[in-house]
């Protein structure tokens, strides 16, 4: 794989995540209005349930803790997974650095002169560069891919629960 090859995919993921990232945001803002939408007419059954306690809107109100953690359950869920997946793909990335680090090491004692120690050392850091870079943009690429799914099942019971309310 070239130099430009491996920094040229993770680019090209985070260009593709782009569009991604500005539709969740788009969902987190459409999510707080559900949100407060259902605040809202829930305060009002409440209060009317207080008021008057034989015409209290049960179950209404006792959906108000079962969504919220079933919908937590599975944002976690969601959450625990892609962690799970970073971390792996990370510590192989850390693992593959390692060999590039020892072989670089080897070289460099392989060296003739200190010029071509000088060489080995420099060639080995412009690749830790890149790829570091290209670790940087699929790492921030994924997390946000990671944050979406996590936001997703909260998303989904917020704008539900708030088309509901509404009838």
């Amino acid at each position: 794989m070239t130099k430009t090859t491996r920094v040229s995919r993770p680019a090209r993921k985070a260009a593709e995540t782009s569009p991604g990232a500005a539709k969740h945001a788009a969902n987190g803002a459409e999510m707080m209005q559900a949100a407060s939408e259902v605040v809202a007419a829930r305060m009002t059954i409440l209060a009317d349930g207080l008021a008057n306690p034989m015409r209290a809107d049960i179950r209404e109100i006792s959906l108000m803790g079962t969504e919220k953690l079933e919908a937590l359950s599975a944002s976690g869920a969601a959450l625990v997974s892609a962690m799970g997946d970073l971390t792996a793909r990370t510590s192989v990335s850390a693992m593959d650095e390692l060999g590039h680090a020892a072989h670089a090491v080897s070289a460099m004692a392989d060296a003739k002169t200190p010029q071509v120690a000088m060489a080995v050392q420099m060639s080995w850091v412009f690749g830790w560069w890149g790829r570091a870079s290209s670790q940087a943009l699929s790492l921030n690429a994924e997390m946000l891919k990671a944050q979406a799914e996590a936001l997703k099942p909260i998303h989904a019971a917020a704008t539900a629960n708030a088309r509901r309310l509404k009838k």
